[in-house]
């Protein structure tokens, strides 16, 4: 039963919960293959029987990002939006992955669910060109990754508009995985979510595909739940559903001196570490104490990988304008922020303090800001506290 004591945020009342509560109670009582401490579930060498590799299969999903997708493309007839939204299904695969020792020769499958009487085949060849230029892309860097296909399925019974997800495969040298081992000591460095990597072709505003729902209601105007009502859960609570003052088209100042707008600010894809994190872990895998994927549960996602220890945080990035954005339209606490959105960076190194200048140099070559964000100090107990411009946090 749920605690009645506990305050439901708005993130909850829309259906949702950063720290999936109720998820991770359902799966307890599962194995956790062999290094129950990764962060993805690592299992014998199935493929291929071989007793020094092990392998990954990783399954993700873009999210409520598709939502807004297809209120954007409905608004403009702009097909470039859908791409993105393949990029942020596929990073939140791979990204985790390489959280565990994973940065190259993954394989791909996709699973796209569509209502076929409002989501076109154009939009499935978009979705599917997409996978393709985003590999393409990736291959340029040094990351292979194969497509093998998948299944595009017409259940607009199930989907109200369209869900783009996709299942990764994976082999690793047992020697080779990164089991979460953060110490008393460690400095906690970040890798800003914004900003235009090398690898990017415009300015991405860091929103990733955590916190979409709340982005979204929070931001956009109530006009879009009259024109589109296939857009949300029609079980929600009508206070909730686009209760912001933000139009799609909306301009926007960036901190590059450019202009973009209020639906392409939410709709920035989800920003892959992969070049970055092939390189510094080819380079220094055992300096690596763990790598932590800032998604669902942003600043406190690491409270999962770690025992009887404080990770403080106190030198974040600045917030950028796409959470400043969020946030004034919300007013949502700030507390609540930090747990629901990366806030300006979405991957965490923990590592000794002599070694955090690789970091930083590798992240300057690929143009990625990047920070020593704070550190680990020996607790009783798991607790990670947030410093910010705005307050302090606890969370345990």
């Amino acid at each position: 039963m749920a605690d009645q004591t506990k305050p439901i945020t708005k993130y909850e009342e829309r259906g949702v919960s950063a720290s999936k509560e109720d998820v991770h109670k359902a799966i307890a009582h599962l194995d956790k293959g062999l290094y129950p401490s990764s962060f993805c579930k690592i299992l014998p060498d199935l493929a291929a029987g071989d007793p020094d590799y092990c392998n990954l299969l990783h399954a993700d999903t873009a999210g409520t990002k598709s939502s807004l997708a297809y209120l954007h493309w409905k608004e403009t007839g702009d097909l470039s939006v859908w791409p993105g939204v393949v990029q942020d299904a596929i990073v939140m695969n791979l990204d985790d992955m390489a959280c565990s020792g994973v940065v190259n020769n993954f394989m791909l499958s996709s699973t796209i669910g569509r209502n076929k009487n409002l989501i076109p085949g154009e939009v499935v060849s978009a979705l599917i060109k997409g996978a393709s230029d985003f590999a393409d892309n990736m291959r340029q860097h040094g990351v292979t990754i194969e497509l093998a296909g998948g299944e595009t399925a017409d259940v607009g019974d199930i989907v109200r508009t369209v869900d783009v997800g996709f299942t990764a495969f994976a082999r690793l040298r047992r020697s080779e995985v990164i089991v979460p081992d953060i110490k008393p000591g460690d400095v906690v460095l970040g890798l800003a979510s914004f900003g235009q990597a090398v690898y990017e072709s415009e300015y991405n505003s860091g929103m990733g595909s955590n916190g979409l729902t709340a982005a979204r209601h929070d931001v956009l105007s109530n006009v879009y739940a009259a024109k589109y009502p296939e857009s949300f859960d029609p079980a929600l609570n009508p206070n909730v559903v686009y209760s912001g003052d933000q139009m799609l088209t909306n301009k926007i100042d960036l901190p590059n001196g450019h202009q973009t707008t209020v639906g392409k600010l939410l709709l920035s894809p989800t920003r892959t570490y992969l070049p970055l994190l092939q390189e510094l872990i080819q380079e220094h895998r055992d300096k690596i104490h763990a790598l932590i994927h800032v998604t669902g549960g942003g600043q406190t996602k690491v409270l999962k990988f770690f025992k009887n220890a404080l990770v403080i945080k106190d030198n974040l990035f600045p917030v950028p304008p796409l959470f400043d954005l969020i946030q004034k339209s919300s007013q949502t606490s700030w507390r609540e922020m930090y747990q629901v959105f990366n806030m300006g960076h979405r991957m965490e190194i923990y590592m000794a303090p002599k070694d955090a200048d690789k970091v930083l140099a590798l992240a300057e070559k690929y143009q990625i800001e990047a920070r020593i964000l704070g550190s680990v100090q020996e607790a009783a107990g798991e607790k990670v506290i947030v410093k910010s411009e705005f307050g302090e946090f606890e969370y345990e």
